[in-house]
């Protein structure tokens, strides 16, 4: 029910907390997650790739999301205890609590099953989580997503802490790990074949070369034997071709199999073509086929390979410990190799922002074109954190600030080839630069949750006078923008809230001596729309969305000749501002005059 209960909002556009507003195609919003998942259902419907989240762990000092739609009243969230003094709508959920695991469940499970809506078919969701809620997640996991989409339970580490450690005795020993639940949206999905570099370069070794595998087919003479059950592990051709080739490894290094080593094998071998393969007969007298020496292996469910933590590289960013225990840059980096190098990315429990930071460095390291989506409270800061006491007030003010410096220091560096967290942005690192592309995007598009543009009505209509009626005119609340109203309608009709915007001013002649007349009465009053007073021209506002996929225009005294002017562009579709018309006949003549100039164009009004 909660999931599916409608709310009444939208997102408002905020330029000033941007970078590259008009060209990003990333987005941060700011708000409930909830409303913010519900916002994104239509325009993001199925094209999200790949959803990380960092939920609240329920460890009993946590915060988490109190969501009740049973009233709207504010005094009922605050008896409730749904909203503190200030608005805030995260209560404490503490071990005392009666529904100490219902309470966390309660909220996590509506906004896995919106998130759910937003993945693509070969979509994945990571989720990390201590054991506190493991086994309880898992669970809710398999309901919103099927047991037949889970992958992996995957341990991370982190750092070793035991509140114990000053006793003799424990009731349980310290964790120095914690878990990433992995689940696909469809059971046919297959992630790419991963490895990760190893520690220290693995020489090259010999494996038997039978199998269990019952195929007749593959059961042939090598070395005089055949199999009676089971096969050999290559085709017949491949394996005559590999015995070959470990004879002409013998004589290329002058040694017989009795004095050669596996030194002299390795060696040999980095002068071939890496597909080079190679058969002998092993010491017991039993087909081997060798295994290449590498600095790598296939990726398993164990990360430990990604350092713990990820307070140095948030610290040396912003110059102070702004977040407690930020996740891994890499944890996140390996993450996002699951899915394409153009994927669209979605965190709705940004904290710190590792997901956007993370994005921009594999976008900066391989020329992918990755775009992130981050959903983050403003939770207001403890007054004790040194967060707080550097200026900042909310989680979310901190977590933008962490993108505009992350951003720019990938913008100024390059992107380093090592993901180990210790060598990140160090200054005395010698490791291997790439060049950003000149198109590298580290901007965000800031969007914040609020209440609808459009205002509300409160009173029936036999509760209404005559007189009071001209009050209802214009549906829009007056403190409202242009550009909040076309980020409404860019909502409203599930049109990409990270394509270009192009804002440009027309000017449109008056055509006759009357209008000029009201023209001159107009501008000498305060906020006149009219940029020159002598001019006979009049200047409109107009937004270009992606050139002609949407073209809106919402300011008023809208004539003719304006909409001429931009049926000549043949957009997609064209929004106006339903009270914006000079006279009710233009408004009527809309239709006509796009169906005459552009008969493609979809006409709306707000």
């Amino acid at each position: 029910m909660t999931a599916n209960a409608p709310i009444a909002k939208t997102l408002r556009p905020c330029r000033e907390e941007s970078v590259d507003f008009d060209t990003t195609k990333n987005l941060f919003i700011e708000g409930d997650n909830l409303d913010a998942l519900k916002l994104l259902q239509e325009t993001y419907l199925g094209k999200v790739k790949m959803i990380y989240i960092d939920p609240p762990y329920n460890t009993g000092n946590d915060f988490i999301y109190e969501d009740d739609f049973a009233e709207n009243a504010d005094e009922f969230l605050l008896r409730s205890n749904q909203k503190d003094d200030e608005g805030n709508r995260l209560v404490a959920n503490t071990e005392s609590n009666g529904r100490f695991h219902s309470d966390w469940l309660s909220m996590i499970y509506p906004r896995l099953k919106l998130a759910k809506k937003l993945l693509s078919d070969d979509g994945v969701i990571f989720i990390s989580i201590g054991d506190e809620e493991l086994s309880c997640l898992k669970q809710v996991c398999n309901e919103v997503f099927g047991e037949a989409n889970y992958r992996n339970t995957i341990a991370i580490k982190r750092g070793a802490k035991s509140v114990q450690a000053q006793f003799d005795k424990w009731d349980k020993l310290g964790t120095a790990f914690e878990y990433i639940l992995l689940y696909s949206k469809q059971s046919m999905y297959r992630f790419p074949k991963m490895e990760r570099e190893l520690y220290d370069f693995k020489s090259g070794t010999w494996n038997n070369h039978w199998r269990g595998t019952d195929r007749p087919t593959m059961r042939y003479e090598i070395f005089g034997i055949i199999p009676e059950s089971g096969q050999w592990r290559w085709s017949k051709e491949r394996s005559f071709i590999a015995i070959k080739n470990y004879q002409r490894l013998l004589s290329d290094v002058g040694k017989n199999e009795q004095n050669l080593t596996q030194e002299d094998i390795d060696n040999w071998y980095s002068t071939q073509n890496q597909d080079t393969d190679l058969l002998r007969l092993s010491s017991t007298k039993k087909p081997e086929h060798f295994i290449p020496p590498t600095n790598s292996t296939l990726l398993n469910d164990v990360w430990f390979h990604i350092p713990s933590g990820g307070s140095s590289i948030v610290k040396q960013l912003m110059g102070f410990k702004a977040f407690d225990n930020p996740k891994p840059l890499g944890l996140i980096r390996q993450a996002c190799l699951f899915c394409s190098d153009d994927a669209i990315i979605l965190d709705f429990f940004a904290g710190s922002s590792t997901t956007a930071h993370a994005v921009m460095q594999l976008n900066a390291e391989d020329g992918g074109n990755r775009k992130f989506i981050m959903v983050q409270l403003p939770e207001l800061c403890n007054e004790q954190s040194e967060a707080f006491k550097a200026g900042y007030e909310t989680i979310a003010e901190i977590s933008k600030e962490r993108i505009r410096r992350a951003g720019k220091k990938i913008k100024d560096n390059g992107a380093r080839m090592k993901d180990e967290e210790s060598t990140l942005f160090s200054d005395s690192d010698n490791s291997s630069f790439i060049p950003h592309p000149s198109s590298l995007d580290v901007g965000f598009r800031v969007l914040k949750v609020d209440s609808s543009n459009m205002a509300e009505v409160y009173y029936t209509p036999d509760a209404v006078k005559q007189e009071e009626l001209f009050n209802a005119v214009d549906n829009i609340k007056p403190d409202r923008t242009p550009e909040d109203l076309l980020f409404q309608v860019l909502l409203d009709l599930s049109v990409d809230l990270s394509l270009p915007i192009r804002k440009m001013k027309i000017e449109i002649g008056m055509v006759n001596s009357e209008k000029k007349k009201e023209r001159d009465l107009l501008s000498e009053a305060e906020n006149s729309p009219f940029t020159i007073h002598n001019s006979p021209f009049k200047t409109y506002e107009v937004f270009f969305v992606d050139e002609n996929a949407l073209i809106a225009c919402f300011d008023t005294g809208v004539s003719e000749e304006l909409v001429k002017e931009l049926a000549q562009h043949k957009p997609l579709r064209v929004v106006f501002r339903d009270t914006g018309f000079t006279t009710d006949t233009v408004k009527i003549n809309v239709d006509q005059i796009f169906k005459q100039l552009s008969p493609g164009t979809e006409v709306k009004s707000i």
